[in-house]
Formats: structure tokens, C-alpha cells, sequence
């Protein structure tokens, strides 16, 4: 009785240690308008990713790739050696914030809120497209202003 419950504690055990790893095994989650350190070990020669309407990517330096999430969606990340071998290929999984984020809904209209600590209007893909392009306008216009007054052109 003694050895059986031994047995099944050590197969418990090993499948509790599996189902971890394959957690593990996931995608890796980037947020809309966020930017995500990924590190490699073995020194990257070229990233590609495989949607850049979903996200972006670039080397920091050999051993550092920044992903940016473009667009919800999941799309993959090849990182290859110095001999063009790949060394990476992972699922890149982009999601929308849900911190500080209010959703209000007028019918099937949705605008998005930015609420930390007060609550202002931002963009947010889905969002009704006058409120979307109502605050691109402004932010564009805003922007455009800020660069006329520093001397950009």
C-alpha cells in the first residue's frame, strides 16, 4: 500500500512538472502600443517577423530583439544565427491593455477611455470609427503644432 502511494505521488508529481512546461510553452503575449524585451543567448544575425501589420520588430543589439504589438492578431518571430540558421520561432500573441482601459458602449458603438487617474480619450482599434478618427485628427493636428513650434519641419 505503502510502495503504491509512492508510485502514484512520483506520477503526480511528473505530471504536474509536464503540464508546467507546456504552460510555458506558449506564445509570447505583447500588448497594442507596448514593447517587449526578448533575449537571445546565442548572438541574432537578422529578426523576421511574420505580420508586421500585428508587430514590430527590431535588434537592440545582438543578444536583444524589441518586439512592439501593431494590431490584435498572432503572427510568429525567426530569429536566425550569423550562418542564416534558425535559432528562434516563436508564436507572437498582440492583445489589447486592459489596464486602466474603459469601454463605453453607445448601442454597437464602442469608445475607448484611458483611466489613470482621471479618464481621457484614446484609440483603440474597434472603436467606433468617428471617435477613432475624431481623436487621430486631433492628436495629428496636436502633434503637428507641437513640431511647428520647436522648429521641425
Amino acid at each position: 500500500m505503502f510502495t503504491n502511494l509512492i508510485r502514484w505521488t512520483g506520477v503526480l508529481l511528473f505530471a504536474a512538472q509536464t503540464s508546467i512546461a507546456m504552460a510555458q510553452d506558449g506564445p509570447v503575449m505583447v500588448t497594442v502600443d507596448r514593447a517587449k524585451i526578448f533575449r537571445i543567448d546565442d548572438g541574432a544575425s537578422a529578426v523576421i517577423v511574420g505580420n508586421p501589420f500585428i508587430a514590430d520588430v527590431s535588434m537592440f543589439d545582438e543578444n536583444t530583439v524589441v518586439i512592439t504589438g501593431k494590431s490584435y492578431g498572432t503572427t510568429n518571430l525567426v530569429i536566425l544565427d550569423s550562418n542564416s540558421k534558425p535559432i528562434v520561432d516563436e508564436v507572437i500573441t498582440v492583445r489589447a491593455s486592459e489596464d486602466d482601459v474603459v469601454a463605453v458602449y453607445r448601442k454597437s458603438l464602442r469608445s475607448t477611455m484611458s483611466c489613470n487617474p482621471s479618464c481621457e480619450p484614446t484609440m483603440r482599434l474597434g472603436d467606433d470609427v468617428n471617435a477613432f478618427n475624431g481623436i487621430a485628427e486631433q492628436a495629428n493636428s496636436r502633434n503637428s503644432m507641437a513640431a511647428s513650434a520647436a522648429g521641425v519641419k
